[in-house]
């Protein structure tokens, strides 16, 4: 791999389960990866005029439970043969200008930007290419999003396995400085025109935007200033909008609210702060 041409990307890894749950926050990372194009791999291998799934095996494994029988089965995850061929998706071997950390998938692993982190497979041991699609606990069984769903006046659950990453945003922090506050946050899933930003469910206020890093892939920074807050608890939202129009969804979206499962958990973010009284 190393003797092939080399290409970087900046990309933001988010984990589909991040803020899904209470108590899962922070499964995201924003980092530079180098490797080979895929692309290219998989057309010198020669691809047959059957094939429509390349599946990429991990070289983890586990045991599964199945109707009553325990079986060892290897991590694996599949995409359509055109997702796979984007020009963006790297065979990665560097991370950061540094080998792979072992917890990051050492020697190699998939880099898939603009897909959630478990499409990104890791200790990445082999690359095969069906004639049907993958079906196994991580493409049917597990990082599935269940949403009910409305139809002809029946409810009924839809599966959906976890694929391309969702647009999200996210207050950070909030620092201070001889009494001016400064909210910050990122923004990603997305190429980001704009972010709005709620305090104490006030109207919302733009947000200044960072220089966007790199292709696109990688998250975007931004900030607000916050003037005079009063002492006690405040409530800060924040919500993204892409280039193309689309808006982050609030919590009591149908898509937000009509999901039955944690994964692809997108809705707008609220963080709460107190702000202490100056005692200079």
């Amino acid at each position: 791999m190393r003797a092939r041409p080399r290409q970087e990307v900046t990309f933001t890894i988010e984990c589909s389960g991040n803020t899904g749950l209470p108590w899962f926050t922070g499964g995201i990372g924003n980092a530079t990866w180098a490797g080979t194009p895929l692309a290219p791999v998989l057309q010198e291998a020669g691809i047959l005029d059957g094939g429509i799934e390349v599946v990429f095996w991990g070289s983890d494994s586990g045991i599964v439970m199945v109707r009553g029988s325990n079986f060892r089965e290897p991590f694996g995850r599949g995409m359509s043969l055109a997702d796979a061929m984007s020009p963006d998706n790297l065979l990665c071997y560097e991370m950061n200008g540094a080998p792979l950390p072992t917890n990051h998938g050492f020697p190699l692993r998939l880099i898939a930007p603009g897909w959630y982190g478990i499409a990104n497979v890791k200790w990445l041991r082999r690359i095969e290419i069906l004639n049907t699609r993958l079906e196994n606990r991580f493409m049917g069984r597990d990082y599935v999003t269940i949403r009910e769903e409305q139809v002809g006046g029946t409810t009924l659950s839809r599966f959906t396995s976890v694929g391309r990453a969702l647009l999200k945003s996210a207050p950070a922090k909030v620092t201070s400085n001889a009494g001016t506050y400064q909210i910050m946050g990122a923004a990603w899933g997305a190429p980001i025109a704009r972010v709005d930003v709620r305090i104490d469910g006030g109207p919302w206020q733009p947000a200044t935007i960072e220089p966007r890093e790199g292709d696109g892939f990688a998250w975007t920074l931004w900030s607000l200033e916050w003037s005079k807050p009063s002492p006690g608890v405040h409530a800060i939202t924040s919500r993204a909008v892409d280039t193309e129009g689309h808006l982050q969804p609030a919590m009591d979206d149908p898509r937000i609210a009509n999901k039955r499962t944690y994964w692809e958990s997108n809705g707008q973010i609220t963080r709460r702060v107190r702000i202490v009284p100056s005692t200079s």
